[in-house]
């Protein structure tokens, strides 16, 4: 972004920087009212399309750099595949086009000539990789092949809402081959810790990790795996997924190397993806009436520095301007707010789009040598700092700041999980929360409890004990030796 953030017919905001509803009032309006006042993302002229703004590019940018830090870290390189993928491709792997078949974009025309062969828009890349993959691995020295690739897909969406399900939505998508399914395993959970890791250190998110069940698979896993958030509404937001693959897509497309005994043998692939959701999901896990609350990992400004009177005494300004380089000196994003408006409208804008701590400056202060600064959350009152010790004392107060945050959320979502035994005790609880509950596992019982509750499994937590027992929709025998989570989600 511009050193300067640029606000078009500044009045007209001042008029409208209040949300309406709040989060406990209507959960729906208050997410997109924020996401248009802190001006996040418009709808896109195509239906289910998305134009993100600046504000919010900028928080994905950062999530890219520190996910893209870890991937390399492991081992993986960034390649890029083509957006159109032949029809043919996406037929090979039965249980995947059947899984995807309704959300395809379909390509028919080239210019004014029909194609030979239709084209989809990629929905995720498992079979355009994995034709490249059969051209590329030869023998076992040529494995784990590890590629992860930064770009857009697109699914129809029937029902689209900005960042939580758009037609057209950035991630990241990595795609793995192996030689065997231990392998390809120690991969698929490498990723599913990344993303924990992730969404805990820059996030402030308290995700639970588990495996999903059969019905929730990705379409040609054997396995699929997640961390799940729960939003301030109580509902759940599937954060980033990893699936073992098997030799699935290997047999659709000759994914084989020779062995040191010169066998031919398919390879294990896996495949991993987290998106542009992330941002929905840091809107709804910490904001609040006032508007977005976000983590100081991922603002754009950690600090916004707001001088005062600045026009009429210009030492003011290059004060704040000092401050400001000194802090980025130490790694601080800092933004000095020169917009020339009133302080009231500049605290509640920065309110509304979250920045993690503001700073006024006055000639009064700056005679005192001190600054007044303010926590967007968790901080009732301004504290004065010495100008002198701002370099030693921000980074631990950003620190302490997220570690605020991440506590917020965990006690939220503890205190909204509720192991629970009964049909009419799962039916309140996931309400406005989480059930763990004991389950039969079959496909009868999740329609029922989806068709009465809209509650579907998240997942079968790892950190959960073994457990047996009776289902509690059906009392057969639980199916996966421990309680599953269920919870209405996005």
């Amino acid at each position: 972004m511009t050193e300067e953030l640029k606000v078009s017919n500044d009045k007209d905001r001042a008029d409208n920087l209040g949300l309406g509803p709040t989060p406990e009032d209507d959960f729906a309006k208050w997410y997109q009212e924020i996401v248009k006042k802190a001006e996040l993302a418009e709808n896109g002229p195509v239906r289910g399309t998305m134009v993100v703004r600046p504000y919010a590019w900028r928080m994905w940018e950062l999530m890219q750099r520190y996910l893209d830090d870890m991937f390399k870290e492991t081992g993986h390189e960034n390649a890029y595949f083509p957006l159109l993928i032949p029809k043919s491709y996406i037929t090979k792997e039965a249980e995947h086009v059947e899984g995807f078949a309704p959300e395809l974009w379909e390509v028919t025309r080239g210019g004014n000539k029909d194609l030979e062969e239709p084209a989809v828009i990629r929905p995720t890349s498992e079979t355009i990789i994995g034709e490249m993959m059969s051209k590329w691995i030869q023998s076992h020295r040529d494995l784990p092949m590890l590629l992860n690739q930064w770009c857009s897909v697109m699914r129809w969406e029937r029902r689209p809402r900005l960042f939580l399900r758009t037609s057209e939505f950035n991630w990241q998508e990595g795609h793995t081959a192996h030689v065997d399914e231990e392998d390809a395993m120690r991969e698929t959970l490498q990723m599913l810790d990344i993303y924990e890791t992730f969404a805990v250190r820059d996030l402030a998110l308290p995700v639970v990790k588990g495996e999903k069940t059969p019905g929730e698979r990705f379409p040609g896993a054997k396995n699929t795996y997640t961390i799940e958030g729960m939003m301030r509404d109580g509902k759940a937001l599937q954060s980033g997924t990893s699936h073992y693959l098997g030799t699935n897509f290997a047999k659709a497309f000759n994914i084989e190397y020779s062995n040191s005994a010169n066998e031919k043998v398919l390879c294990h692939t896996t495949s991993w993806g987290l998106s542009t959701r992330m941002i929905g999901a840091l809107i709804m896990a910490h904001g609040d009436e006032k508007g977005l609350v976000v983590p100081p990992r991922l603002a754009p400004h950690q600090v916004v520095v707001i001088p005062m009177r600045f026009d009429k005494e210009p030492r003011v300004l290059e004060a704040a301007e000092q401050i400001a380089k000194d802090l980025r000196a130490v790694g601080v994003r800092v933004h000095v707010d020169k917009r020339d408006q009133r302080p009231g409208f500049k605290h509640n804008d920065w309110e509304l789009k979250g920045a993690p701590l503001r700073m006024e400056l006055g000639p009064r202060d700056l005679d005192e040598g001190k600054v007044l600064v303010a926590a967007r959350l968790g901080q009732d009152e301004k504290e004065s700092i010495a100008i002198a010790d701002l370099v030693g004392d921000i980074p631990g107060r950003l620190e302490a700041y997220h570690d605020f945050l991440l506590t917020r959320a965990t006690e939220f979502r503890d205190a909204n999980t509720k192991q629970v035994d009964t049909w009419d005790e799962f039916v309140e609880q996931v309400k406005s929360g989480w059930a763990s509950v004991l389950y039969d596992g079959t496909e009868e019982t999740e329609q029922k409890i989806k068709e009465a509750t809209s509650a579907t499994p998240r997942c079968i937590p790892s950190s959960f004990e073994a457990e047996e027992g009776p289902c509690f929709v059906t009392g057969a025998p639980s199916a996966f030796g421990k309680r599953v989570i269920f919870g209405r989600s996005y």
